[in-house]
């Protein structure tokens, strides 16, 4: 029976711990563990006895601080997690660190919560990092959240301070759109109103903080939603006659069935289900979200790392080049406008850019600011976000997994972000937009593109040949640069390898490296079709967004593409198809005949 069957398994939560640096996350936990009885035995007399014997008093803290470095410096530097049991359910608690030094950790810990209790101090009010915490909560999604305003006990447990701290905090998270299910006044080191109502403060007839993570509502599991299945990679077996092409990944959310119809998100391609394989085991009639598995295709299409497979009876994803989204800045260089970076959301790679800030909130008041054009170190901004290629995604309200990314500069993860919506605007891309500025900065010669004509006796153009066979595609390219080259056309073979304008080293990535040398690849093409060569190239498994972009930087001259095979390209994106087992002699001489053809002069012409 598979586990997400079994009805006698007791419920589970995930929830967080947050708040600033000392506003007593640790010592909540610690009580929390103490007052359910999920200690082990002896472990509370075990840890009292430590600190006496340290002349230390007790603090319920050290019951979670095992580290050496968080005991000495006391602060927590990474997520701790604790397990404890309520009557309702299991729980999971994650202890994140408040230092502002360590968000990334808080943001790692917290990033598969389910819940969250955020930790104000009640003696020293709402600080920087319980602002920031609380938008960490907005960002990645939580929505089951309880305030808790801890210390009361120091402020004598004052109503008014509570109701004070309450009002001023609620302001701040309905400017975020964050709605708490609770605001709860405690004193977690005395136990007030944790495990039970507290006879201390009268004034307070809520819910304690155990009645409050009991009341938070469990999520659609995630084998209950739709599929999503983000490919990692293909495995292409050829020994044996073992002629298996096993697309693998990790199944984010659903399931998937033999026999299932799927779509693989952005490129739109189709296909079902043959079988599911699973490492060194007999294959598998379903697989579920959490698992890692590989499936094989009735339908044999190409397809790339990063695609997603979805169910084409369940909701799809969105796909799309530009996303609203919420972001959190950590690099050490400001997130800028124009300049390109990484975007990965779950197997996927591509360059974005951030083509508009909508409001930052600031880093120490978080107060909004509007027409900023930069986020800063520790900002929170709401954008809009531009990708390269359209990419597959969820808002991540839908399904969490697949609406979460982050960013990348250069090698170093600088930023975060969940996606509020897709934009999907007729107006310009920003590809299109560098290519108009390219073009009004272009410094012409006085030699006129039909003064080259002229001479050259052929009109120019980009010619790329392209297949699943890097080999062959690069053999017959530089036998029709051959061809032509005799018949005194002006002809240059470039390989996609040999591309050297962009100075961005991505050489650990080949996804995001490709992408690069495509678009490299557009821009020397635009140089030599536009000195009146025809230009020859060789671009192995290449799509129809990259042939797009070729286009377009090459533009107004030709692009021409030959494909070897149906398995890539859908024939509306190719002039001249032809067949894998063809003769390489047949093939070259089918495409100078063709490439001859679409450069000819025309009979009328003239400079």
């Amino acid at each position: 029976m598979n586990s997400f069957n079994n009805k006698s398994e007791r419920e589970q939560m995930n929830v967080v711990i947050v708040g600033h640096v000392d506003h007593g996350k640790s010592t909540l936990i610690g009580r929390l563990l103490a007052d359910t009885g999920s200690l082990p035995d002896g472990k509370l007399e075990q840890v009292k006895a430590t600190c006496k014997r340290n002349a230390k008093p007790f603090e319920y803290a050290f019951l979670l601080d095992a580290l050496k470095d968080e005991q000495s410096q006391g602060i927590t530097i990474d997520t701790a997690r604790c397990f404890f049991k309520s009557k309702k359910r299991d729980y999971i608690i994650i202890d994140a660190p408040g230092h502002i030094e360590f968000l990334k950790n808080m943001i790692t810990g917290a990033a598969r919560a389910e819940a969250a209790v955020l930790v104000i101090d009640a003696h020293e009010g709402i600080k920087e990092n319980s602002k920031r915490h609380g938008y960490m909560m907005s960002f990645l999604g939580i929505k089951n959240i309880t305030i808790a305003v801890n210390k009361m006990d120091i402020v004598g447990y004052e109503e008014k301070v509570f109701e004070k701290i309450k009002k001023g905090y609620l302001e701040f998270l309905n400017e975020i759109n964050l709605k708490p299910m609770h605001f709860i006044p405690i004193s977690a080191r005395e136990g007030d109103n944790m495990a039970q109502q507290s006879l201390r403060m009268p004034w307070y007839k809520g819910a304690s903080i155990l009645e409050a993570l009991d009341a938070f509502d469990k999520f659609v599991p995630n084998y209950a939603r739709a599929l999503r299945f983000p490919i990692q990679d293909i495995y292409k077996f050829t020994q044996e006659g073992d002629d298996r092409r096993i697309v693998a990944g990790r199944i984010e959310s659903g399931t998937i069935h033999t026999g299932d119809e799927i779509l693989f998100l952005p490129s739109q391609k189709k296909s079902r289900v043959k079988s599911i394989e699973n490492f060194n085991s007999a294959s598998l009639n379903l697989a579920f979200a959490g698992q890692s598995a590989g499936i094989m295709l009735e339908t044999q299409i190409y397809i790339r790392p990063g695609e997603i497979v979805c169910n084409i009876s369940e909701k799809q994803p969105h796909v799309s080049t530009k996303i609203k989204a919420n972001i959190f800045w950590m690099g050490k260089q400001p997130f800028i406008k124009g300049r390109t970076y990484k975007l990965k959301i779950a197997t996927q790679k591509v360059p974005v850019v951030l083509s508009q800030i909508i409001s930052v909130l600031d880093a120490s008041e978080l107060s909004s600011i509007s027409n900023k054009e930069q986020v800063d170190r520790h900002d929170v901004a709401e954008c809009i976000l531009e990708t390269l290629k359209p990419i597959a995604f969820d808002d991540v309200v839908h399904i969490p997994e697949t609406g979460r990314f982050v960013i990348v500069d250069n090698y170093e993860i600088s930023g975060g972000g969940i996606i509020l919506a897709p934009v999907f605007e007729t107006g310009s891309s920003s590809l299109n937009s560098y290519i108009r500025e390219r073009d009004y900065n272009w410094v012409r010669s006085h030699i006129t593109q039909g003064q080259r004509i002229q001479r050259h006796k052929h009109k120019p153009a980009l010619l790329v040949i392209t297949g699943e066979s890097h080999v062959k595609t690069v053999t017959i390219a530089k036998q029709v640069e051959e061809v032509l080259f005799k018949e005194e056309k002006s002809v240059y073979f470039l390989g996609v390898s040999n591309n050297v304008l962009i100075s961005e080293d991505h050489s650990n990535d080949k996804t995001f490296e490709k992408m690069f040398h495509i678009r490299q690849l557009g821009e020397l093409a635009h140089i030599l079709t536009d000195s009146g060569q025809i230009l020859i190239t060789s671009v192995s498994e290449v799509d129809e967004y990259d042939l797009n972009m070729l286009k377009s930087l090459n533009r107004p001259n030709k692009t021409l593409v030959v494909s070897f095979g149906k398995i890539q390209l859908s024939e509306k994106h190719i002039d001249l198809l032809l067949a894998d087992d063809e003769p390489l002699q047949t093939s070259c001489q089918k495409i100078s005949d063709f490439v001859k053809a679409a450069t000819l002069l025309d009979p009328e012409f003239s400079i």
